[in-house]
């Protein structure tokens, strides 16, 4: 199934790199797309549990869903893997 997500602190390409690498090793996600204009992350899963996986690990990154908790902790990991991002690239 397909799935859009809204995501909070996507600021750039090296944000979006660390998004699509991280979830591409998540089993059961495929096809990661981010697109920076619309802080929108797609991918394919293969069930409702790879979804609420994949959100949490997007969490975990520092990207919670629109509407989740945007902790100053969070917002701090966002830049971190933003920066990891940046230099996997």
């Amino acid at each position: 199934m397909e799935s859009t997500l809204n995501i909070q602190n996507l600021k750039c390409g090296g944000c979006a790199n660390t998004i699509v690498t991280q979830l591409s090793k998540l089993e059961g996600i495929s096809e990661v797309i981010v697109n920076n204009d619309t802080d929108e992350v797609s991918f394919t899963s293969v069930s409702e549990n790879d979804i609420t996986i994949a959100k949490e690990k997007l969490s975990d990154l520092g990207y919670p869903i629109v509407g989740d908790a945007n902790s100053l902790p969070k917002k701090a990991k966002s830049f971190v893997s933003c920066a990891v991002g940046r230099m996997t690239k």
